[in-house]
C-alpha cells in the first residue's frame, strides 16, 4: 500500500510539473522555480521511501551506467567549482578566475582561498536547479516502466502544446493581450502563449510535436498489417480510436502554425528540419514495412502541406521578413558569441562558474550601452561552455549525447511498431531542441528544462521498453 501511494505521489507530481512548468511565464520567476524545487524534492522522497521499486529492462540499466558516471561527475566537478582552494591552485588552473578575483576582490591580498568559480554564491544556485532536473529525470528512468505510463505522458503533452497554441494564437488577434496571468509587453505581433519569448515556445513546441507524430506513427503502425483486406484495416483503425487519431493530427496542425506565427526564425528552421527528419528515417529505417511506410509518408505528406497552405492563407509575410539579409545583418548573436568564446579561451578548463554569465558580459565590451541586460549567450552550448570550461562541458554534454545516441542505436534494430514510433518521436524531439540551442537559450528556460529531463529518459526507457520480448508482450 505504502508502495502504491508513492508511486502514485511520483506519477501524479510528474504530470502535475509538466503542466504547471509552462503557465507562469514559463516558470522563468523565482518563486516558480521553487515550486518545481519541492515538488521534486517530494517526489525523490517517495521513491526513496518505496520498499519495492519499479524495475528497469536490464538492457535499459545496463545501458544506462556511462551516463550515470558522467552525470554524477558533472555534479562533482561543480562541487569543485564552488569549493574554496588554496590561491596557488586557482593561479595554477584558472589563471583568469585568479585575475578576475585579484581585480575585484574587496581584500584580495587578505584571502588565502578562492574558487574556480568567479562567483560561488550564483553557481550553487544554479547547481542546485540543474540537480532539480537531473533528479527529475532520474524519476523518470526509475518509475516509468509501463504502457499507460508513456501514453499518459504523451497524452498530456500533446494537450499542452495545443493549449499553448490555441491561447497563443487567440491573444495574437486579442485587443489586450496577456501572458495568462501577467499583462503581455514584449512580441506582441507574435505568437508567444504563456511564454515571454516566441523562441522559447516555438522550443517547447518544437519537443511536443515530434511525439504528437510519432504517437500517430505508432498508432498508424497497429494496423498496418499486410494480410489484412482495407475492410479490415479499417475496422482496426476506428477500433484504435478514429477520433483520437484525427484529434492528434489537428493538434500537428495548430502546433505548427503556431511555431510560424511565432515568427521566430529557428523556430520555422526546425519545424521543417523535423518534417525532413521523419521523412528520411522513415525512408530508411521502415523500408522493409511497405505499407507502413507508405501510411506515414502519406501522414507526414498531408500535415505538411496542410500547415503551408493554412500559413500562405492566413499570411506569413511577417515571418518571411524575420529571414531577410538586414534584419539577420541587425541582430547581436554573432558578437554574443564571440565574446562568449574570449570569455572560454580565458577560462578553458574549470569556465567561470556555472550560472555567472550574465555577471561577466558587461565586462566584455567595456560597459557599452545595452550590454548590462545580455543575461544569455543566445546559445546554449557557448554559454555552458564558458560557464563549466571544456572538462564540466564534456561531462554534461557527454551524458546527454550519450543517452540520445544509445537510444537512436537501440531504435535502428526494434520492430514493434508502436515502440518503433514513440521513440522515433522522442529522438526527433531531441534532436529539434539540440540544433535550436545552437541560436537560442531554450535549455535556459525551466519550463522547457523541464520537458527536456523527460522526454531524454523517457526516449531512452521507450527505446528499450520490453526489448527481447514478443510484440504480443508488449502491453
Amino acid at each position: 500500500m505504502k508502495d502504491k501511494i508513492c508511486l502514485g505521489i511520483i506519477e501524479y507530481g510528474l504530470l502535475g510539473l509538466l503542466i504547471f512548468g509552462p503557465l507562469p511565464a514559463a516558470s522563468v520567476y523565482e518563486w516558480s522555480i521553487l515550486v518545481i524545487q519541492i515538488v521534486v524534492v517530494i517526489m525523490t522522497a517517495a521513491y526513496v521511501l518505496m520498499t519495492q521499486k519499479p524495475q528497469n529492462n536490464e538492457f535499459l540499466g545496463q545501458a544506462s551506467k556511462w551516463p550515470k558516471y558522467l552525470f554524477i561527475g558533472f555534479f562533482v566537478f561543480l562541487f569543485i567549482q564552488i569549493l574554496p582552494l588554496p590561491k596557488f591552485l586557482i593561479r595554477m588552473f584558472s589563471p583568469g578566475a585568479y585575475n578576475y578575483q585579484k581585480v575585484y576582490s574587496v581584500d584580495f591580498a587578505g584571502l588565502d582561498f578562492l574558487s574556480f568559480s568567479i562567483i560561488p554564491s550564483y553557481t550553487f544556485q544554479r547547481a542546485l536547479e540543474l540537480l532539480t532536473y537531473f533528479l527529475l529525470g532520474f524519476l523518470v528512468f526509475k518509475t516509468i516502466t509501463r504502457r499507460r505510463q508513456i501514453i499518459r505522458i504523451f497524452n498530456v503533452l500533446i494537450g499542452l502544446g495545443v493549449f499553448e497554441a490555441f491561447y497563443g494564437l487567440f491573444e495574437l488577434y486579442n485587443r489586450n493581450p496577456r501572458i495568462l496571468f501577467y499583462r503581455k509587453v514584449y512580441n506582441l505581433d507574435s505568437v508567444t502563449g504563456t511564454f515571454v519569448n516566441r523562441n522559447h515556445l516555438s522550443g517547447y513546441l518544437e519537443m511536443i510535436i515530434p511525439l504528437a507524430i510519432g504517437l500517430v506513427i505508432a498508432r498508424i503502425g497497429l494496423f498496418a498489417a499486410s494480410n489484412l483486406t482495407w475492410r479490415e484495416r479499417i475496422v482496426r483503425f476506428s477500433e484504435r480510436g478514429l477520433a483520437t487519431n484525427l484529434l492528434v493530427f489537428f493538434g500537428i496542425i495548430l502546433m505548427s502554425i503556431a511555431v510560424i506565427f511565432s515568427r521566430s526564425r529557428s523556430g520555422v528552421f526546425v519545424l521543417v528540419f523535423i518534417f525532413i527528419l521523419f521523412f528520411g528515417l522513415t525512408t530508411i529505417y521502415f523500408g522493409i514495412y511497405a505499407l507502413r511506410k507508405k501510411w506515414v509518408k502519406n501522414f507526414l505528406r498531408a500535415a505538411f502541406f496542410l500547415i503551408i497552405f493554412i500559413s500562405l492563407y492566413v499570411g506569413i509575410d511577417a515571418t518571411l521578413e524575420r529571414f531577410s539579409l538586414d534584419k539577420l545583418l541587425q541582430e547581436g548573436r554573432p558578437t554574443y558569441w564571440a565574446n562568449t568564446l574570449r570569455t572560454f579561451a580565458a577560462y578553458p578548463l574549470f569556465g567561470t562558474g556555472l550560472g555567472t554569465f550574465g555577471a561577466l558580459y558587461p565586462n566584455l565590451e567595456g560597459g557599452e550601452e545595452g550590454v548590462s541586460v545580455l543575461v544569455h549567450a543566445h546559445n546554449d552550448y557557448l554559454e555552458y561552455l564558458s560557464e563549466l570550461g571544456i572538462i564540466g562541458f564534456g561531462l554534461l554534454l557527454g551524458g546527454i549525447l550519450f543517452m540520445a545516441v544509445v537510444s537512436f542505436l537501440v531504435w535502428r534494430v526494434r520492430r514493434h511498431p508502436e515502440v518503433k514510433g514513440m521513440a522515433l518521436g522522442g529522438i526527433v524531439s531531441l534532436i529539434g531542441i539540440l540544433v535550436h540551442s545552437v541560436t537560442d537559450f531554450n535549455l535556459h528556460i525551466p519550463a522547457n528544462m523541464v520537458l527536456f529531463a523527460v522526454v531524454l529518459p523517457l526516449t531512452m526507457v521507450i527505446a528499450f521498453y520490453k526489448r527481447g520480448a514478443t510484440p504480443l508482450e508488449i502491453k
